[in-house]
């Protein structure tokens, strides 16, 4: 029997206390000292101490309470409509905002309602009937094309193989969520541990896993359920025109669905649970913003006694004739919104604390938590960003802290529990030297980042080999970062130029590189030299130039002996370049290294000169017009959105100034929003750009 350490007993009897003080705060006093998730956190803590050392459980313990693959298989095909997401929506104040844009291109409103449905966790499938049987079921994929499952969503007892209906329309397409309840995801799980199998890390992920299933007698055992929410039914006209163009026959469809008697969402939820399928009893008619914000408020609460997951509501204008006049931006549908609820919080412990070295040297200490469920995932790590985060924090190693995901995808610290701090909790101290090359880290005055500035540290090489390959850059396909650390590693690269120098033989000296992937990537290293100047002065790397910046600098300075020569002065008397930016791109090309660098790439023939094929467009109804982009844009990537202002002849710059004609404005915009205003600059969101851009 193992014998428990010092630590281990202290730890113990410290969870062992805080457990009894938080239990009688919560049921005799009815007034609660902690946090639900972090009770369960340390309760099961302290469970699996116990049994992991036996001789540790005691009568009083609070535990003794008495009650107390392979997808290529499958064939991909085009959906018939297809499946757009959803614009998503983390409050009413954002919900509110959706509904003044969608209300603005209205000319005449009358009264409307809104249908809140709950969303539902799980897998999105699209069901195809002809003439009342059910001939095809896919994934969602990417929304245009998914994969052919037919053979599973049979399985699904709440899908109809055939339509409740006498007379059936010849088309029918259904929308709707597969999804496993709560006791039969945790039944699973209990088997694969049974089996010695990896459990599931949620029931989404199961779903989705079992769907794609090969063996159909695999899903039927783990019993999916579904419900439906959309309905198409297509004239044969409109069939024929959703074949010729996919969104062509979605935009047909909202209205076509007058065929099965439906004018509205609500008509065609009913419409659904008539034809035989299980619809989510919990919607709502919602006659206003207000009880949207109602029934939202009532299942923030509520869902947690359901037994499936949701993680928010769809909120969608219920009459179809607002639908058809409101339409589609490029990826979601105007008259829909998902209203997200808060990301999700939970406890856990940080077990170390480690340092990560970045393509510009900067030191990230990254929080190595003990894995804990989070919005859907495991999570085991989380960014700590630099040294004045971690002393803002008081973070110690050994703390419990409050871990969430910002956006809902990078797992971040929020808070320490400094009450739930072991006594034997270090302080982390910044190292004093590079963990990767052992150089003297230094931090700027000014910064809040530490740095390494050895140029041939490994991991800056292997930040600026990925950085250069990168889709931005010199997008170089096949080069990714396991290839390009074991080139680091083994020495046959010390730069970007190296790249170019590499012969088949090195390549095939690599771990599971073969012949053709060899051939392969040599070409695609080639390929690269045609790439245009300012994807390569991107590609190098220089600290504050973004793809943006870069395609300014270029077209100001049309080759690299021109760009080389500036003084720092007069790169900043580029509209858009501050005196950071300009100061950083004289310094870099002042270092011997540097220029060294510049020759090597000259000599091998890459792009270091701008031609008349890659200059900007000089004519298009934005010529002239200078724009500046903040916060998030609905469905636009901040990229995206640049591009398509400068191939209508627009500028995109970084700074707001007097010459700055408009402010694209998204989600949570920053200081740009208030000196537009100041300056009196007009502001545009998503869709007034696009109209601007005469893109519907």
């Amino acid at each position: 029997m193992l014998e428990p350490s010092p630590q281990i007993i202290a730890r113990t009897q410290q969870l062992r206390k805080q457990l009894q003080e938080a239990g009688y705060a919560y049921y005799v006093l009815d007034a609660p000292i902690m946090e639900d998730a972090i009770y369960d956190q340390l309760y099961r803590e302290l469970q699996d101490i116990e049994t992991q050392y036996p001789a540790l459980r005691v009568a009083d313990s609070p535990t003794q309470r008495v009650g107390d693959k392979p997808a290529s298989q499958f064939t991909s095909v085009k959906h018939n409509i297809p499946l757009y997401s959803l614009e998503n929506a983390f409050n009413i104040e954002e919900l509110k905002k959706w509904q003044e844009r969608w209300q603005r291109q209205i000319e005449k409103l009358d009264p409307f309602a809104y249908v809140c449905e709950l969303k539902i966790d799980g897998s999105a499938l699209a069901l195809t009937y002809e003439d009342g049987i059910l001939v095809r079921g896919t994934t969602r994929g990417d929304g245009i094309t998914g994969e052919e499952i037919t053979q599973n969503v049979k399985t699904i007892r709440s899908i109809p193989l055939r339509l409740n209906l006498e007379n059936p329309p010849p088309r029918v397409e259904v929308r709707g969520e597969a999804f496993l309840g709560l006791e039969v995801f945790e039944r699973i799980n209990r088997e694969r541990e049974k089996a010695g199998e990896a459990l599931f890390a949620n029931p989404r992920n199961a779903a989705a896993g079992t769907l794609r299933q090969l063996d159909s007698r695999i899903v039927a055992q783990r019993h999916l359920d579904f419900f439906a929410y959309t309905l198409h039914i297509p004239s044969l006209a409109e069939q024929r025109a959703s074949e010729e163009s996919v969104e062509t026959g979605l935009m047909a469809s909202i209205q076509s669905q007058d065929s099965g008697n439906t004018h509205s969402q609500w008509d065609a939820l009913e419409s659904l649970q008539k034809m035989g399928f299980k619809v989510n009893p919990n919607r709502k008619l919602c006659p206003s913003l207000q009880e949207v914000a109602e029934y939202y408020d009532y299942w923030d609460t509520k869902r947690r006694q359901l037994p499936y997951l949701t993680d928010g509501v769809v909120v969608k204008l219920n009459a179809f004739g607002l639908q058809k006049q409101l339409g589609f931006t490029q990826k979601f549908p105007r008259w829909a919104i998902a209203l997200k609820y808060p990301a999700e919080e939970a406890p856990t412990l940080v077990e170390s604390i480690t340092v990560q070295v970045g393509r510009t040297g900067a030191l990230t200490p990254v929080a190595e938590l003990k894995p804990v469920q989070l919005a859907g995932t495991t999570v085991s790590r989380a960014t700590l960003h630099n040294r004045d985060r971690i002393s803002e924090l008081n973070l110690h190693i050994g703390d419990t802290v409050i871990v969430r995901k910002a956006g809902e995808i990078i797992p971040e610290v929020v808070r320490v529990l400094p009450n739930l701090r072991p006594p034997d909790a270090q302080p982390f101290q910044m190292p004093t030297h590079c963990p990767v090359c052992g150089s003297e880290v230094v931090r700027e005055p000014g910064e809040a980042v530490t740095r390494c500035i050895n140029a041939s540290c490994d991991a800056i090489v292997r930040g600026s080999l990925i950085h250069w390959a990168s889709r931005d850059a010199l997008d170089i396909n096949g080069l990714g970062e396991k290839l390009v650390s074991q080139m680091v590693d083994k020495g046959l690269v010390h730069s970007v130029a190296d790249l170019y120098d590499l012969t088949l033989e090195q390549l095939l000296s690599l771990e599971r590189m073969g012949q053709k992937l060899a051939e392969k990537l040599i070409s695609a290293i080639a390929q690269s030299k045609t790439q245009p100047w300012h994807r390569v002065l991107y590609g190098l790397g220089i600290r504050h130039i973004g793809s943006v910046n870069a395609q300014t600098l270029a077209q100001q300075f049309p080759n690299v002996e021109q760009l080389s020569a500036a003084s720092a002065a007069k790169i900043e008397g580029i509209y858009g370049i501050g005196p950071e930016i300009a100061q950083a791109v004289a310094q870099w090309f002042q270092v011997p290294a540097n220029q060294t660098l510049i020759e090597r790439l000259k000599a091998v023939g890459l792009q270091l000169a701008a031609t008349a094929s890659t200059s900007s467009p000089t004519t298009g109804q934005l010529t002239g017009k200078t724009f500046v982009i903040t916060g998030t844009l609905p469905t636009l990537k901040r990229d995206e959105a640049k591009a398509l202002i400068q191939n209508a002849g627009g500028k995109v710059t970084s700074s707001i100034s007097a010459k700055t004609d408009y402010l694209v404005v998204g989600a949570e915009a920053g200081s740009k929003l208030e000196k537009a205003e100041k300056f009196g600059i007009t502001q545009l969101n998503e869709s007034q750009l696009l109209e601007l851009l005469q893109i519907s």
